[in-house]
């Protein structure tokens, strides 16, 4: 593997949790500037098929989400409806007619690299304002004791427990499915990505159901075992259909990578296409259903 792979990869794993860990405002600008630029990939990848999309009215709505669902996420479900009908109504008075792909491919960027993706910032805000004791809405550990005795957990913000612990069932489920696929994976999953396989595909999720079972016996779930188990199947195959949707993408475009902004890895949507149908599912297991387990 090369070092350029590896060191960006050591940097962006030590950004995220920086920002995971600081939550509020902190976790939000980190967040602002990967949609911004997945976006920007996007819109190239939606552009080579011939498509003239809203890209600078969408790629601002979605800021202005993020910024919506740090200070009252309840209000951020009411963007969607907004937001489209301001690209509708930017593409309507265009001096070019616009076309069905033009109007669809604009939604689906603000659906799926920005509504979906602001969800990260929802789940990270559970809990945040209660915690919050620093600057710009961001949380320090008063002692660090709290991350490694199982007793304290439950002093840690439930938006920075759950994040975490989405990522770390992510990144098993990426790693797992990586390694078993390259050195034992013999059966093609889908002709959409050819190097995937269904050996693969299991073990990643398998791996992600194990984090999330250790993960909620840590952190006192409420009947852990099963909630584990439901947990790290619904980021197990989130994390592979966001993947295999990216992949899509991309080959209707006719390109390998989404970009090359990340040395070694290709473009942000290449190493964020597993973390985009993931948040949603995540954010409402932990605010609906865990409360209807713990009744």
């Amino acid at each position: 593997m090369p070092w350029s792979r590896i060191i960006s990869g050591i940097v962006a794993i030590a950004l995220a949790l920086s920002a995971t860990l600081l939550g509020g405002w902190y976790f939000t600008i980190i967040f602002a500037v990967i949609i911004f630029l997945g976006q920007q990939e996007y819109f190239n990848l939606v552009r080579a098929r011939g498509i003239a999309p809203a890209a600078k009215t969408t790629m601002a709505v979605s800021q202005i989400l993020l910024v919506i669902c740090t200070l009252d996420g309840s209000l951020a479900d009411a963007v969607m409806p907004i937001a489209g009908t301001l690209i509708c109504f930017y593409l309507l008075f265009q001096p070019k007619f616009a076309t069905i792909a033009d109007v669809s491919a604009s939604i689906m960027g603000l659906f799926y690299v920005g509504y979906l993706p602001s969800y990260w910032v929802r789940l990270r805000a559970i809990d945040s304002a209660v915690f919050s004791n620093i600057s710009l809405g961001g949380y320090w550990p008063t002692t660090w004791a709290d991350f490694w005795e199982k007793a304290n957990s439950a002093s840690l913000p439930q938006g920075f427990t759950a994040t975490l612990l989405t990522f770390l069932c992510i990144w098993a489920a990426d790693i797992g499915a990586y390694t078993i696929g390259k050195f034992f994976g013999k059966t093609r999953l889908s002709e959409i990505s050819p190097k995937k396989t269904v050996e693969g595909a299991v073990f990643g999720i398998t791996s992600s159901v194990a984090v999330a079972i250790a993960g909620a016996y840590y952190l006192h779930l409420p009947r852990s075992p099963f909630t584990g188990l439901a947990l790290g199947l619904l980021i197990g195959i989130a994390s592979l259909l966001g993947d295999l949707t990216e992949s899509m993408l991309k080959r209707d475009a006719g390109v390998k990578d989404s970009g090359q902004l990340i040395p070694g890895h290709g473009g942000i949507l290449d190493r964020t296409d597993s973390y985009i149908f993931t948040a949603p599912l995540v954010y409402y297991f932990v605010t609906l259903l865990l409360p209807l387990v713990s009744r």
